[in-house]
């Protein structure tokens, strides 16, 4: 028997075009696109991609803030069987050029002001064949909107035929430790996820909805974006680079937002901003969050200002497509009323399984602490040729998330720690030994301990714990000023503190535990 088959993914949007033709499809600034306008655009742009070799199972690798082509190069890569490799746009040129090496691109589309990130890709990857520029093409790049003004749209059902392990999508994460790593979304895997979010996250989604996308689409708000699309619902945009809580009320006011995502943070920056007050936000349905842990002082914050009916929570990696839990929004509850599921991320999402594991591998009852762990159709296919990772991602037939949690009696799951020394800073993840290893690249720095501290705004943010060599000497700034050029914004510390050794353990490791209880000692804190 043959690999099973599966729908295109990029089938979802020629199929509410050929439904909806007329209705409105896409807003950003003063671009309006029907679903016929954008299905011609992602049809051309298809026909781009062919023209240059991005075919069924290449890599197309995207740096970009969220604009049309964006959005655009999402569907195209889907509808010609392409594996769409979307960056943090905040990424410095030699992280994306780790990335477009790692993912072994064909081609890279990158927004206005990013040559620089293009050429260090061409440079540590030779095998990238095209770099698709928008707004500024530069020598030896092909101007987008050129190239699909001159491209001629395929015929009708062009899209690739692919099965259902058929990759779709990298999403890159660095999982417990070290470089990123490709986490293989697939196109069956992801039609799955699809169907859960409208059944689980957003039920009774249509085209009479409207959702407001402020967050990366590179991440979970891509992935909304295909069950948006999928049911016809407009997609609102915003303008900004940066998140904009002022902008954001406007736009919900002005199109009747239904539904859109945030990560806490900014749920927290929204209804703590004036606008909140100014603007009508009684049209939504579905205010979902995600992506980092959520204090009950901001949730009953956000309760107050929102009120009961729109708030949904849910939990999910990137390897399992934001697919974990959902907690409803009556299942939230602004009193403390121990009835209500009261600090959990909810209860296990439709056809997903979820365990508690200890050490061993055996299951935990309610109550105990382990791994949390979990199988399902929404688990990603592994990481992209990265065996080893998959060897302890999969160890006894279940997904590890590397969180550690406990289910209670009813099933719903509450996380207690994590079992890496990640932590997340304003929605992003944030792994030390990244940090750590650009840190010591300072030649003053002879060991460096980089922990993650609750922080009231961004949830939490990293101080840095440096020892200078023998006979030298580092100061906060020095370290600062260091890393501008090595690592993206949000992953550099808030604070550095200069220490004479770091607390080890007695077998010469230094336990981020003590680490943070030195900080703690000294009152190193955000708050």
């Amino acid at each position: 028997m043959g690999p099973a088959t599966a729908m295109n993914l990029g089938r979802l949007l020629t199929w509410t075009a050929r439904r909806l033709p007329d209705r409105l499809a896409l807003v950003q600034r003063d671009v309006r696109l029907t679903w016929a306008e954008l299905d011609r655009l992602v049809d051309r742009f298809a026909a781009v991609l062919r023209a240059h070799g991005v075919t069924k199972g290449e890599r197309l690798l995207v740096h970009s803030r969220n604009t049309v082509a964006m959005f655009a190069s999402l569907w195209a890569a889907l509808k010609v069987g392409a594996v769409w490799v979307p960056t943090n746009v905040r990424l410095t040129a030699p992280e994306v050029a780790y990335l477009g090496q790692a993912s072994r691109a064909k081609a890279m589309l990158r927004d206005r002001g990013f040559a620089d990130h293009a050429a260090a890709v061409r440079a540590a990857h030779p095998g990238l064949a095209a770099v698709f520029a928008s707004g500024d093409a530069r020598d030896g790049e092909i101007d987008l909107d050129a190239a699909l003004a001159a491209a001629d749209a395929p015929p009708p059902d062009h899209e690739a035929d692919v099965a259902y392990g058929d990759p779709c999508w990298f999403f890159f994460t660095s999982g417990t430790t070290g470089r990123p790593k490709a986490a293989v979304l697939t196109h069956g895997q992801m039609s799955f996820v699809v169907a859960n979010h409208l059944a689980d996250l957003m039920p009774g989604l249509d085209e009479h909805h409207c959702a407001l996308v402020c967050a990366p689409l590179s991440h979970a708000a891509g992935i909304h974006a295909l069950a948006t699309v999928a049911r016809g619902c407009p997609t609102v945009m915003t303008a900004s680079e940066r998140f904009d809580p002022a902008e954001v009320w406007g736009l919900v006011a002005k199109h009747r937002v239904t539904t859109m995502f945030v990560v806490p943070t900014m749920l927290t920056m929204l209804i703590e901003h004036p606008a909140v007050d100014r603007h009508d936000h009684s049209s939504l349905r579905h205010l979902l969050y995600a992506g980092a842990p959520m204090y009950r002082a901001d949730q009953k914050r956000a309760l107050a200002k929102l009120g009961l009916g729109c708030l949904t929570q849910y939990f999910g990696l990137g390897e399992v497509t934001a697919n974990i839990t959902v907690l409803r929004p009556d299942q939230h509850s602004l009193e403390d009323d121990q009835s209500f599921p009261l600090g959990s991320c909810g209860m296990p999402r439709t056809g997903m399984d979820i365990a508690i594991l200890d050490e061993a591998g055996n299951r935990l009852p309610p109550g105990r602490t382990g791994e949390i762990c979990v199988r399902g159709p929404a688990v990603f296919a592994g990481y992209f040729e990265n065996e080893e990772a998959n060897r302890k991602a999969f160890a006894g037939g279940w997904f590890h998330t590397g969180d550690l949690g406990h289910l209670d009696a009813r099933g719903f799951l509450y996380i207690t720690g994590r079992a890496s020394d990640m932590y997340i800073s304003g929605g992003s993840n944030v792994y030390p030994r990244e940090v750590e290893e650009a840190i010591l690249t300072h030649p003053a720095v002879a060991e460096v301990a980089v922990v993650g501290l609750p922080h009231p705004k961004w949830g939490e943010a990293g101080v840095a714990a440096v020892v200078p060599r023998a006979g030298m000497t580092v100061t906060p700034d020095d370290v600062l000023e260091h890393l501008q050029d090595k690592i993206a914004r949000y992953k550099q510390p808030l604070r550095v503190v200069v220490w004479d050794g770091l607390p080890k353990s007695g077998y010469g490791k230094v336990p981020k535990a003590l680490v943070r209880q030195r900080l703690e000692a000294e009152g190193v804190t955000f708050s």
